[in-house]
């Protein structure tokens, strides 16, 4: 598994999020959960990013978990938003599907750092 790949998918994830943020704002008129998603969901592709550039394998280990933190908070804000229904089970499922993928790549790629430390 390349790095690179995580790279593409966390900033595609990221326009995806971006996508999502001005629906929940402009058609649901919706502010504080719409900004904690917007935050956490660009955060993921913004360490992944500073990751990839790291200084050390210390320091790409370190931004590599800040991602998989900010996934795993991005996903808790998506089944919120999922739960109360400011977003269709059709948007979820989509949403869904690309950050467990991103939440499977960041684990796997923090095991394997960790393990190389």
């Amino acid at each position: 598994m390349e790095n690179g790949t995580v790279e593409k998918k966390s900033f595609d994830f990221s326009v995806r999020v971006v996508n999502l943020y001005r629906f929940l704002t402009e058609e649901k008129k919706e502010f504080v959960l719409s900004k904690q998603i917007l935050r956490s969901g660009t955060s993921v592709g913004a360490n992944v990013s500073e990751g990839e550039r790291a200084q050390s394998k210390a320091d790409f280990y370190a931004k590599m978990s800040i991602a998989l933190k900010e996934a795993n908070e991005t996903y808790y804000w998506l089944r919120l938003l999922k739960a109360t229904d400011y977003i269709s089970k059709s948007q979820y499922m989509s949403l869904d599907a690309d950050i467990k993928e991103l939440i499977a790549l960041l684990t796997s790629i923090c095991k394997t750092t960790q393990n190389n430390l």
